[in-house]
């Protein structure tokens, strides 16, 4: 059999291919406004690429329930079970999408015990980084490269307004604008640090960083220091809500 796990986010689609129990396949594009769109997109390009018999569809994110599906699962628990499939046995997971930030606490079977959720405001997600970049010029995809050899300028705001201004305003004032970058970094790991710290976390236990933020070598490195405790990646980590979704599927639809 084979399983088709979606996750419809803000910023990006993402989606991955099972055959049974093993992860044959992925595809990433970008939402870009039109989530039934690139849904549909995730779904056609699998279809084009592999001769799919038996084909189960799950799908999660702000878009699950836009496309028919054979089941629609909401992402906190798409989460939970993709990042005990990434590394088994995890605890603790921060995930940072384009429009929300999610600390979640796990059993240790991929089962969610507690979370808690920001998504009614850009701060602390990887919007807020991307708007940030803009202002300074640069683009999202080249922030480890850019702040490398940066020392963290205070940043105040956490409001994306208020905060786009600051940075405007430590610009004219000579601040150098990697340092400016890596303080932005600073102020979202302090805030998302907050958030996860209400969820009682288990000191020291390790975090599993997914998202498309977790693409960021520099920033897990500055999460952990905030959140006091080894800060873990993977190659899939933005995918882990469709491997989730699909790893659900498999196992309620086989």
């Amino acid at each position: 059999m084979y399983t088709i796990g979606l996750d419809s986010g803000s910023t990006t689609t993402k989606g991955v291919l099972f055959s049974n129990e093993e992860l044959i396949d992925k595809y990433l594009i970008p939402t870009a406004g039109n989530p039934k769109g690139a849904m549909s997109e995730v779904v056609d390009y699998f279809k084009r690429s592999y001769v799919l018999d038996e084909l189960k569809l799950v799908t999660t994110g702000y878009g699950r329930k836009l496309l028919p599906a054979d089941l629609a699962v909401t992402e906190i628990t798409c989460h939970g079970k993709g990042a005990e499939f990434l590394r088994p046995g995890v605890k603790q997971v921060i995930d940072i999408g384009g429009q929300d930030c999610k600390t979640i606490q796990l059993n240790g079977k991929g089962n969610v015990v507690e979370f808690s959720m920001n998504d009614r405001c850009a701060a602390g997600t990887g919007r807020f980084v991307e708007v940030m970049m803009r202002t300074l010029g640069e683009d999202i995809s080249d922030l480890d490269h850019f702040v490398q050899d940066a020392k963290p300028v205070t940043i105040n705001s956490m409001c994306t307004v208020f905060a786009e201004s600051e940075v405007i305003s430590l610009i004219s004032k000579g601040e150098d604008r990697e340092d400016i970058a890596l303080g932005v970094l600073h102020s979202i790991a302090q805030r998302i640090s907050s958030q996860y710290s209400k969820l009682r976390p288990i000191r020291g236990e390790e975090v599993l960083f997914t998202g498309g933020l977790s693409k960021s070598a520099t920033f897990a490195k500055v999460l952990e220091q905030y959140v006091a405790a080894p800060v873990k990646r993977d190659d899939l980590s933005q995918y882990a809500g469709a491997i989730g979704a699909a790893q659900i599927g498999i196992k309620k639809l086989s």
